[in-house]
């Protein structure tokens, strides 16, 4: 009999593929935090911008996708869709987009380093226990980040570390939900996500009273073309075919090196300095992502052992 989606593991894959997608969630999304205030900085409304930028990612992916022959989600794939882009990209990329008005890229980058934790908490709750070197590696992470943010200058608002909250827990729990249900492909998931997020957010954005003052800037359309280009297609893309092939420590563990890229784009291109101190907290944060590649990527499926067995 052939088993159910939700009966089986992650799906098997290259560590080729595994370690080229989780290089594009690393270094890329590091990068986004930036964009992101740069695109507000340029004219952007938070919310009309995430949601211009996933509606048109998600009609680009959608047609080349049909254009190579794959089929159209199915009506329950397009609900499941639309409930997992709603937590992504809706509340969770959304609410990161609002926050950034009030607090800077570097703190919305350590505040998101608590999603590995709750995807862990969700994940057991599935009765997905996370093995021993998981866990040592994801308190090794958050207290890396918890070191980077210590005593530095980022600037934050209440409201906006509570929004950031807000937004780790609705893609934390996002991101378990969906592993195992009735989903299309990856790319396709991507591609219905997108539209279906991307749509949310602009409606909320209108309702809200979300307006264009003039024409953003030219750094500001650059940002946005960014984020369309490499954030979306490429980044989430690789997000959600992690999703599928690998454990949720190891398909979040870009978290922890996203503050990493942050502040070494902020020295980059915004002429901030460091001291030893942020060196040895990247050092640790490094040190939790290597812990919990070393408890392996996948683990046997249901249908692998029992096959074994046999």
């Amino acid at each position: 009999m052939r088993p159910s989606p939700a009966s089986v593991g992650p799906a098997s894959a290259s560590t080729l593929a595994i370690a080229l997608a989780l290089a594009s969630v690393y270094l890329i999304w590091g990068s986004t935090y930036l964009a992101i205030r740069f695109a507000l900085e340029g004219g952007w409304p938070p919310l009309l911008m995430g949601g211009v930028r996933f509606l048109a990612c998600g009609l680009v992916l959608l047609a080349v996708l049909r254009w190579r022959g794959m089929a159209l989600p199915t009506p329950a794939q397009w609900r499941n869709a639309a409930f997992v882009g709603m937590l992504l990209l809706g509340v969770g990329n959304g609410l990161v987009c609002v926050a950034e008005q009030t607090v800077s890229s570097g703190m919305a980058a350590v505040a998101v380093a608590s999603v590995p934790l709750w995807m862990a908490l969700f994940a057991v709750l599935r009765g997905e226990h996370p093995r021993r070197v998981e866990w040592i590696g994801l308190g090794v992470g958050f207290v890396g980040v918890a070191w980077l943010n210590a005593g530095s200058s980022l600037t934050a608002t209440p409201v906006g570390l509570v929004a950031l909250l807000v937004a780790a827990v609705a893609w934390a729990y996002g991101s378990i939900w969906s592993r195992g249900r009735d989903l299309p492909s990856p790319f396709m998931s991507a591609a219905a996500q997108m539209l279906c997020g991307g749509a949310a957010m602009l409606v909320a954005g209108l309702a809200i009273g979300e307006r264009f003052d003039g024409w953003p800037s030219a750094r500001g359309l650059w940002a946005v073309g960014y984020l369309a280009s490499f954030g979306s297609l490429v980044g989430f893309s690789a997000y959600i075919w992690l999703l599928q092939h690998v454990r949720p420590a190891l398909a979040s563990s870009y978290a922890y090196v996203n503050p990493v890229i942050a502040v070494l784009l902020g020295i980059w291109l915004a002429g901030e300095t460091f001291g030893a101190r942020d060196l040895g907290a990247m050092a640790v944060v490094l040190s939790g992502v290597v812990a919990i590649t070393l408890a392996k990527a996948k683990k046997p499926t249901p249908v692998a052992v029992a096959e074994a067995d046999a």
